[in-house]
């Protein structure tokens, strides 16, 4: 997959990029593998993308976090997220 920007990706692709990196139990292993976007170029998006404040807030959160970093996660925990957690097309 080739690496992307925040300018190339579709509006809906940029909306569930970010709802990726905000939640707690999805990797930025899962988001690389999804987009084609490595650790710091989801920062970047981020910084890009979210009011200062946010970005304030959601760099505070994630650092350091142990379930988005699959090296310092716990094994016992085996998926990225909840079953109910995805939007259902009917």
């Amino acid at each position: 997959m080739t690496i992307q920007t925040s300018k190339s990706l579709s509006e809906a692709d940029l909306s569930r990029l970010i709802e990726m990196a905000w939640e707690d139990r999805t990797p930025f292993d899962a988001i690389e593998q999804n987009f084609g976007l490595s650790e710091p170029q989801v920062i970047a998006v981020m910084r890009s993308e979210l009011k200062r404040s946010s970005f304030n807030l959601w760099r505070k959160r994630v650092t350091g976090r142990s379930t988005k970093h699959l090296a310092l996660r716990s094994k016992l925990v085996t998926r990225a997220y909840c079953t109910t957690q995805y939007k259902h097309k009917s």
